[in-house]
């Protein structure tokens, strides 16, 4: 099964200047808990969180109005094509630690594939999702970098 199969072609991004809030609200109206930041070709510059939003501006007394997601967004994102198998997306997901991974085609985001996406998936192996959710919180491989 390839990516394109299973992943989320709906993909709400904003722009390395967008303001934390909007960026939160922005999640908070399309029930998500992670945002691509995309530059003005749509190729991904950077990923925000929920949680960088809790712990990157908030846990750091910085005001959320003022402070554009360049600032608080993770810069080397991991992303796939829509034609790749699904488990070298897991295999992306559990080695780099992440849920989510952007899927870009021809330097564009085209979609968002998620741990969520796979699990929901019936075609997809439980095995493999089981492997990569391991692998995402192996908190020794967090410790050993």
């Amino acid at each position: 099964m390839k990516v394109k199969d299973c992943m989320c072609k709906e993909v709400v991004f904003v722009k390395p200047d967008c303001d934390t809030e909007e960026c939160a609200k922005l999640m908070c109206q399309n029930h998500i808990g992670c945002i691509p930041v995309c530059d003005d070709s749509k190729k991904v510059v950077g990923l925000v969180t929920d949680r960088d939003i809790l712990l990157r501006t908030i846990g750091c007394g910085k005001e959320i109005k003022n402070t554009p997601v360049s600032d608080i967004m993770t810069c080397n994102v991991t992303c796939c094509t829509p034609d790749e198998e699904i488990r070298e997306a897991e295999k992306m997901m559990g080695t780099n630690q992440v849920r989510r991974i952007p899927v870009m085609e021809n330097n564009k985001i085209v979609g968002m594939i998620t741990l969520g996406d796979l699990a929901k998936n019936k075609e997809v192996n439980p095995e493999g999702i089981y492997l990569t959710l391991e692998n995402i919180c192996d908190c020794d491989k967090k410790n050993a970098e």
